[in-house]
């Protein structure tokens, strides 16, 4: 088996963190909002509520992986010190939690800077600031694959590089992987026209130009094919969303969880991200079930949902390799 560490992303904050304890989980990524709320909830500051669940996963023996996810950041039209002083509040916040990751998003708005010279400018002074202060945060920066200027893991790289800070580097997720390449909610059989070359050929790619210590850590999750296909008509349409940003919302399953309509290559993708170039570093499962949400799923139930689709991934993964 892999030896990588297991974490999942936070929902329930305090509910979660005992499960995926209990299910044996490593580490847990920590949604902003999740916290916010459990400060409200417990009529705290959120740097009080940062410092009680450090201490909680402390006491179940579960890391924090990161806090996420600061968003549209680079090249937004909002001033830059005023970006740079709410990423200061969440370094803080990083800190506090012992979160060696900011997880940053590729901006996916309209309205923003489209020159390389802003967006890498903008990159380096975030991971300047990360790194005035000790302990260093280091940035997890994803390609959305709704991303208005980066939306692949060779753009990424690309803007990796050309920051060129040794806390800047990759967060890579299946799911904007394998919804950027190859499948395609609005189609009816649910595929991009060339899926399968396309993802092998960057896949490929990947194994041979990627440098194994600028991926930070591995967000695993699947899609679950629509049907009927994605429209504007659509109940979970929304006015000027992205259909892969609906998808995501509302349909991101455990990888392999066929019976939930998972559908993408994700073994391909993990094998690739994972096995073919020796990463041995944090594994999270970020997933968006709708069942989930709508509280149909308890915390304990998804954690053991979470630590079965990882093993049977390695299996898969595995099996491949031997091909």
């Amino acid at each position: 088996m892999a030896p990588n560490k297991l974490a999942i992303a936070s929902h329930l904050l305090d509910h979660k963190i005992r499960a995926a304890s209990q299910a044996g989980f490593a580490g847990i990524e920590i949604v902003y909002n999740d916290l916010l709320t459990y400060s409200q909830s417990q009529n705290i500051p959120i740097h009080a509520a940062a410092q009680k669940i450090y201490t909680l996963c402390q006491e179940t023996n579960i890391e924090v992986l990161s806090l996420a996810p600061f968003e549209n950041y680079e090249g937004s039209t909002t001033p830059l010190e005023a970006r740079l002083a709410l990423a200061k509040h969440w370094f803080e916040i990083a800190r506090l939690l012992h979160a060696p990751f900011l997880q940053v998003p590729s901006i996916f708005t309209a309205d923003c800077a489209r020159d390389e010279k802003t967006i890498i400018s903008d990159l380096q002074q975030l991971a300047d600031l990360a790194s005035s202060v000790k302990p260093i945060v280091s940035i997890a920066y994803e390609p959305l694959s709704w991303g208005t200027n980066c939306s692949t893991w060779e753009s990424a790289l690309s803007i990796v590089q050309r920051v060129n800070r040794a806390n800047f580097g990759l967060c890579l997720d299946t799911f904007h992987e394998g919804t950027r390449l190859w499948g395609d909610n609005a189609s009816s059989n649910g595929l991009q026209m060339d899926a399968e070359v396309r993802l092998r050929d960057s896949l490929r790619r990947f194994v041979r130009d990627c440098p194994r210590d600028k991926v930070f850590y591995v967000q695993l999750s699947d899609a679950e094919r629509f049907d009927p296909p994605y429209s504007l008509t659509h109940a979970w349409a929304l006015p000027g969303e992205a259909k892969e940003f609906t998808w995501s919302k509302h349909a991101r399953p455990f990888p392999l969880e066929v019976e939930f309509g998972a559908y993408l290559p994700v073994v391909e993708i993990a094998k690739a991200w994972i096995l073919d170039i020796g990463f041995e570093g944090w594994i999270s499962m970020e997933v968006f079930d709708r069942s989930m949400k709508d509280g149909k799923v308890s915390p304990e139930t998804a954690a053991k949902r979470g630590v079965e689709s990882w093993r049977k991934l390695q299996i898969e993964m595995e099996n491949k390799s031997r091909l």
